[in-house]
């Protein structure tokens, strides 16, 4: 956004707009200098409920902001928008991350490590995280692979975000690549596409086992699963835990399409 901070001092009180930046914070050992949050942000479940909920990630309450006087305010571009960020920064420290893919997440890593003064601990969360992902054996050769996080209309990953990243580590090829972001899906797109692998998010909408047969029916052939959503699209210290769970993605996959 083109758009500087300056920091006098380690921030005090902080807002997080954003849930997997959210859990991070906590993680580096800033608990209790976090005053805000979204209604999204549920990591760690016991610490954020005594938090003032300022609204969600789209829509922010700017009365609450203004109450908990933060002297920093962190978001992300892709998860909050553009016009109450803008309006926060005429006021406030914002500070804004923007990730695509691992490396962006180690680096916003060390970033709010830097920011906060916690950067012997940011670094050794990027330690693990880094041993984990070079631990994680992708599937060969690729599984082509839809994922969807959306359901009446369908809507799946496309290219050029954190998702199709992870699904390109674990040896899913995006079965639309092609397309940006997160396009609207029909069926008739789908069973075009003739993904080997189609992958059910549990966030943000909460596909569940039942949702499973509706996507059967269009594609037959493929092998169904839901996954945990977070461990695909959260991009804080949460991806220390991932790449266990999508080893185990990988595995199943690999089983149940005799890979």
């Amino acid at each position: 956004m083109g758009h500087q901070i300056t920091l006098s001092q380690p921030p005090q009180r902080i807002v997080s707009l954003v849930p997997s930046q959210t859990e991070l914070l906590f993680d580096l050992g800033l608990g209790d200098r976090v005053v805000g949050v979204t209604k999204f942000c549920i990591h760690p479940k016991e610490q954020v409920k005594y938090k003032t909920v300022i609204g969600g990630t789209k829509n922010f309450h700017f009365d609450k902001i203004d109450a908990l006087q933060p002297d920093l305010i962190i978001g992300n571009k892709e998860e909050n928008y553009k016009e109450g960020i803008e309006q926060l920064q005429a006021k406030y420290n914002v500070w804004m991350s923007d990730i695509y893919t691992l490396e962006d997440a180690l680096q916003m890593l060390q970033q709010v490590g830097t920011l906060t003064g916690t950067e012997a601990r940011a670094a050794e969360l990027e330690q693990s995280i880094k041993q984990g992902f070079e631990s994680l054996q992708p599937v060969q050769p690729s599984i082509k692979t839809a994922y969807f996080i959306w359901r009446k209309p369908y809507m799946a990953v496309g290219s050029h975000n954190i998702i199709d990243h992870l699904l390109g580590r674990c040896g899913f090829a995006n079965a639309f690549d092609e397309l940006e972001r997160y396009p609207e899906i029909t069926p008739e797109q789908l069973q075009q596409a003739s993904p080997q692998l189609i992958l059910l998010s549990s966030e943000p909408y909460p596909f569940q086992e039942k949702h499973i047969a509706e996507f059967r029916e269009l594609c037959p052939e493929a092998s169904i699963k839901v996954v945990d959503g977070e461990m695909f699209s959260w991009y804080g210290s949460r991806l220390a835990k991932a790449p266990t769970y999508l080893q185990q993605v990988v595995e199943e996959a690999k089983r149940d399409l005799k890979v």
